[in-house]
């Protein structure tokens, strides 16, 4: 089973963390470590965000939060 990344995108954009937390929190691969990074810039946890980004192998980005989720829902789309 896969994680449903554009899903938990629009959970995110819709202002819906938790839902779209709990999607991610599963999942250790590339993109969903890069979204629960992002979920965490967004709740204000930047430690916990930038252990995430780390998981997915890439330094926390110092984008705007609107930046990052346009950036992600490119990154979900090409997979």
């Amino acid at each position: 089973m896969s994680c449903d990344h554009l899903k938990a995108l629009d959970l995110a954009k819709a202002g819906k963390w938790d839902e779209s937390h709990e999607i991610v929190q599963s999942y250790s691969d590339h993109l969903s470590c890069l979204i629960h990074g992002y979920l965490h810039r967004v709740e204000g946890d930047l430690s916990n965000a930038k252990y995430w980004y780390n998981r997915a192998t890439e330094k926390m980005p110092n984008n705007t939060l609107e930046d990052e989720l346009k950036r992600l829902y490119q990154l979900a789309q090409s997979h």
